[in-house]
This record gives C-alpha cells, structure tokens and sequence, in this order.
C-alpha cells in the first residue's frame, strides 16, 4: 500500500512517515501541492494524506486535483476545527479529516477506515514465495496444498503477507482485521495468531509468523 504524505512542515511529514512505515505503508512525501501531483506520473498512491495550510496551492486545491486527475481517496489534516474548514474539505472532495494536533493511533485508523471502504486494503492476488492467496476466491495455497481458513484468519495472513519481512503493529492489525470499532482484547488477536502458527508449522515449506517483542508481528517466507 502506498501512500503520499503532502505537508510543508517537515517535523509533521516526517512524523507521519515513521508512523505509517511501521504500520507496513509505503511512504512517499511531497512539500508542496505542485511535487505532489508530480509524483503522480510515477506510480499512483492508494491514498494522499495532505495538509490543508500550505503556501500556493492549499490542500482543498490540491484534493481537487487529487481527486479530478487520479480519482484516489484523501485525508485532510488541518489545525482548524470550524465546520466551515470540514465543509470546505468535503465539498473539495477529501474523505476524511484529522485536526492538528493528532494522535498518530487516530490517524492510521482513519487511513484505514478510508481504505477499507474503497477496498483497497490489500491486493486480490498476493504472491510472495511459494504463498498464494486469493481474496476472491478466499484460497490460500503454499505449493500444492491448499489452507482452508476462517475468515478472520485469512484476512490476518492477508495483512501480514502483503508486506512481507515488514512489521505490523498490533493496534494496526486488531483495526485492519476486526475494525477501528472493536471493543476486545488483545488476547483475540493472539489466539489467531498462534492458530495461524500451528497451521503453517505443519507445511515443508519456510513460512512462519515472527513476534517483534512490545511491536507487533511479521510473516518470513523463503525466497520473498
């Protein structure tokens, strides 16, 4: 998943950089409205998170553009709090916004929200070493075996093996998988986990879930 970070404010775009790298984002960054749509020709983001005060071209001109030349989902990240400022926002065309100054916990999780309406959190296909899986078909296979699993242990091994070798928090994880309005405990997430272990224990072939101790988790394949 790959996002671009447009903020002229160095200390905030690096904040979001870090905060959306460990969540497992590739992070592209833009000072400007102008570098931002630039970056455009290159490789289309999935979403902009853009910051609405900025010299030139503001962030309602610039998810306008966003919007009018690559159709891709926005978040407005702005220091006001008016309704005048969320409407103005909307009517440019964002998804959402964040008021200044946020908690990057509520950031990820509107990211999130936004990506999941627009079902892009993950690829239909995800190939990486022997793994496959399907989000059509909800197949996975490793060689010529095929993993029957439930639902939310499917879409947990989705996450993780879209980004291979990458850790995901487990705030993250919790939120991508049972939703930003889950009221559980962590100890649901790991009774999947260890489920998915046991399960990918069995298989001749190298794929295991690691525990980044107080982070979260990542999926090891050989030869991703």
């Amino acid at each position: 998943m790959r996002i671009l970070v447009v903020d002229d404010d160095p200390n905030i775009l690096e904040l979001v950089n870090i905060h959306l790298s460990q969540a497992g984002y590739e992070v592209i960054k833009a000072v400007h409205g102008e570098q931002a749509l630039h970056m455009l020709d290159d490789r289309l983001p999935d979403l902009a998170v853009v910051d609405v005060m900025m010299p030139g071209m503001d962030g309602f001109e610039l998810t306008k553009r966003l919007r009018s030349e690559a159709d891709i989902p926005v978040l407005l990240l702005t220091a006001k709090g008016e309704l005048e400022d969320k409407e103005k926002g909307f009517l440019a065309g964002s998804d959402d916004y964040v008021v200044k100054p946020f908690e990057p916990k509520e950031l990820l999780f509107r990211i999130n929200a936004i990506l999941r309406r627009y079902d892009k959190a993950v690829d239909t296909i995800i190939q990486t070493g022997p793994l496959r899986i399907n989000r059509q078909s909800y197949e996975v296979s490793i060689g010529k075996k095929v993993l029957l699993l439930p639902l939310k242990e499917f879409e947990l091994l989705s996450v993780l093996a879209s980004k291979p070798n990458q850790v995901f928090e487990r705030e993250f994880l919790i939120e991508r998988v049972w939703g930003y309005d889950y009221e559980g405990d962590e100890q649901t997430l790991n009774v999947h986990i260890k489920r998915l272990r046991d399960k990918l224990e069995g298989l001749p072939e190298d794929i295991h879930i690691t525990t980044i101790r107080g982070v979260g988790y990542k999926l090891e394949v050989s030869g991703a």
